[in-house]
């Protein structure tokens, strides 16, 4: 039977006069995997911080098992902004202790792509957000711990980070994890329970976010306690669960026959064809067409030999490592920077909005509908349907009453969600997103998925919610960082898998090399003894060093003497150390 780690028992938490929690009693085992789900600022993250002992419960009690060791990952990254990357992630330990675990190895391998000493020499101030995430994650896996808490994980990770992680905690069995992600691609491959706050209570569910979805549409079908719109939205996602992704749904442990009733007459979430005659319509059949196009940013090639064609109707979902020019390219297709060589086509009826990861500045004092109707007052979805301003507000998130919140009182997430409501508002018929999902809560995702699905343009987003790009996207392609746009028929999958090969190639030139005869491996492991007895040796001097120096504690010429040693002992280990790391690598240890 698996330890008790923490309980949480009668616990209730408020902020002014709201309840988040209401007398919410949980317990946490061994190598459970629980995500946790809800709207914005429905209790998810005080629930997680209450666990950890960063808050106390207003009532109740949290009781942790002896000896259990808790992390916790918040959404904002904190360290010490003078300490270097090593401080943070490393601490005391000295090079060659931490280079020689394997598991540490692979972290920073998967995080960092390998042991970069300039990387661990950096400032944590001078870190971009992402760089940010990777060092806090780097310090919670590296840890000797029992429970890690992640609370939104995979902001600024690609699409790769995020595999990456998802493989690496479903290596680590007796790990607990709890996790609070937007991200429901990372829930599925991750988690196999479900914490839902709502209401100030927690619903579980048993699996992933496949699985709760299945489980929810199951228990509204009994209860019928949800409102026909909501029923809809997990109508129509359950459909494309066991139809669109039907390896999603391996993962659920109940039975899904009544839930399959919701679903028995569901059409797909899409219909195509009468989208693309649409499309057609509004677009004609040019939208954008490059030939033999370079992109460049600044000085640096991003992209050669650009041979592509974008119709009408395509849905197109761009996935590359980052540096490697997606935005670059998205840049271009919106107008804002030419080719470098070659040219691009534009469609003379296209009519683009481009959804940056920057935000827009507005009136501070406008409300919030009112800078949405500054756009339009309406927007036409095709097929006689449209939405008023005030409708398409709530879709995406904004109900009645926060419709009239002033815009500089709103949030990153809120004014992002805004300035997506205002693109949309002008009736586009091409859509380029950079990021769109960034803030974004699950419900309003699912929102905002199915407002895509009635669409009736052409689609091309860049993001690393890989859930979003498979839900809205019917065609991939990739950049690799080698100049190349490529296209992917199997979608991210074969992205991870030619990016894998791409790494490989490189690692396996430099393995050869190494290991190139039994000789030089033989010479290398004696190299290897040597450097760790001149590590040892310079440790013991350095001991002497320091008690002596405790001795001449009154001797000025003798502490000169004794300082200038110490320096010179510790630039040997320092020295001997990069060696140490240097033969390890190259013996592939």
């Amino acid at each position: 039977m698996a330890r008790n780690l923490v309980n949480i028992e009668e616990v209730s938490k408020a902020f002014d006069i709201r309840a988040l929690l209401e007398r919410v009693s949980l317990g946490v085992s061994e190598g459970d995997r629980i995500g946790i789900v809800g709207r914005n600022g429905s209790g998810k993250s005080t629930l997680m911080k209450i666990i950890a002992a960063v808050e106390q419960p207003d009532q109740g009690r949290v009781t942790k098992a002896n000896s259990v060791k808790i992390g916790l990952l918040s959404q904002v990254d904190k360290a010490d902004p003078n300490s270097t990357v090593g401080d943070v992630v490393i601490g005391d330990r000295a090079k060659h202790e931490w280079a020689s675990d394997s598991g540490i190895r692979e972290v920073f391998t998967g995080l960092f792509g390998g042991f970069d000493d300039h990387l661990f020499e950096r400032k944590f101030a001078t870190l971009s957000g992402g760089e940010k995430r990777r060092v806090g994650l780097a310090k919670l896996l590296i840890d000797d711990l029992d429970l890690i808490l992640l609370d939104e994980p995979t902001n600024h990770l690609d699409v790769e980070g995020v595999a990456w992680l998802a493989e690496h905690l479903n290596q680590r069995k007796n790990l607990a994890v709890l996790v609070i992600t937007h991200d429901r691609w990372f829930l599925d491959a991750v988690t196999d329970r479900t914490w839902e706050v709502v209401g100030g209570k927690v619903e579980e569910y048993d699996g992933g976010y496949s699985a709760f979805v299945l489980a929810k549409a199951e228990r509204s079908r009994q209860a019928s306690a949800m409102d026909a719109r909501r029923n809809n939205l997990i109508r129509k996602e359950l459909a494309w669960l066991r139809r669109g992704a039907p390896a999603r749904t391996t993962k659920p442990k109940f039975r899904v026959d009544a839930a399959n009733v919701l679903i028995a007459e569901e059409p797909a979430p899409r219909d195509q064809g009468e989208l693309l005659k649409f499309a057609r319509n509004r677009l004609g059949n040019t939208v954008y067409e490059a030939h033999h196009a370079q992109i460049r940013a600044g000085e640096k090639e991003l992209i050669d030999d650009l041979y592509w064609n974008v119709g009408p109707g395509d849905r197109i979902g761009i996935v590359g490592v980052n540096g490697a020019g997606k935005t670059t390219l998205m840049r271009t297709l919106a107008g804002e920077i030419p080719p470098y060589a070659g040219k691009l086509v534009t469609g003379v009826t296209v009519k683009a909005a481009f959804l940056t990861q920057h935000l827009d500045e507005l009136n501070p004092t406008w409300r919030v509908l009112e800078a949405v109707e500054k756009v339009a007052s309406h927007i036409e979805l095709g097929n006689g349907k449209s939405l008023s301003a005030s409708q398409l507000c709530e879709r995406l998130g904004f109900d009645k009453d926060s419709q009239w919140t002033p815009v500089g009182d709103l949030s990153g997430g809120e004014k992002r969600r805004l300035q997506l409501t205002r693109l949309l508002m002008d009736s586009p018929n091409v859509l380029l997103l950079d990021e769109p999902t960034n803030d974004f809560d699950i419900e309003t995702l699912t929102e905002l998925e199915d407002l895509l699905d009635s669409y009736g343009g052409t689609l091309i987003v860049i993001s690393h919610d890989r859930y979003f790009l498979e839900r809205v996207c019917d065609r991939f392609v990739g950049l690799l960082g080698d100049k190349e746009l490529r296209d992917l028929p199997r979608g991210v999958d074969q992205y991870l898998e030619q990016r894998a090969q791409s790494l490989q190639k490189p690692a396996e030139a430099v393995k050869g090399k190494s290991q190139s005869s039994a000789a030089e491996q033989r010479q290398l492991k004696k190299d290897l003894v040597r450097v760790e007895r001149q590590i040892q040796k310079a440790k013991e001097k350095i001991v002497e060093l320091e008690s002596a120096q405790e001795k001449a504690a009154f001797d000025p010429t003798e502490l000169i003497r004794i300082s200038a040693e110490l320096e010179t002992q510790r630039a040997e280990i320092n020295s001997r150390e990069e060696e140490w790391l240097e033969i390890t690598l190259q013996l592939g240890l």
